[in-house]
């Protein structure tokens, strides 16, 4: 029988919202919510053309929040999507120059993030949490 106080769709849950409150509690929250940030994020790190079927992987979101989340940092002024020359259907996503002055503080943000996330956990336990959760989504992916 599996133990409801200790579901491992509850955990991810509960850890689900507390990442979102904090990525929701940056500095730059002023300017873009935390989604937009990590999605910013996401962004500057490409070096190839990036669609909305991009995001849409990266983070397992639906296309009905994928397109709304774009339209925000659209209307934030963070990105603006472009169409591509050898196919009139797809719109590339850039990065205005309002995001890239918002660079360094998403990285900063995102990267203190991570480190209060797993402030000491062993690298071998990290292994270990990184390949569990691979495999509950290929779980849940079949």
């Amino acid at each position: 029988m599996i133990s409801l106080t200790r579901s491992a769709a509850r955990y991810v849950s509960k850890l689900s919202n507390k990442l979102r409150r904090r990525l929701d509690m940056f500095s730059s929250r002023k300017d873009f919510s935390g989604s937009q940030g990590r999605t910013l994020h996401f962004l500057l790190a490409q070096t190839e053309d990036v669609f909305q079927k991009d995001i849409e992987e990266e983070y397992s979101i639906r296309p009905s929040t994928a397109t709304e989340l774009l339209k925000q940092m659209e209307k934030n002024g963070l990105i603006v999507r472009e169409p591509v020359s050898y196919d009139n259907r797809l719109k590339k996503i850039v990065v205005t120059e309002k995001a890239l002055m918002y660079k360094q503080q998403v990285v900063d943000d995102l990267t203190e993030l991570e480190k209060a996330l797993v402030k000491g956990i062993s690298e071998e336990d990290l292994d270990v949490f990184f390949n569990v959760i691979e495999k509950m989504m290929d779980n849940l992916s079949e």
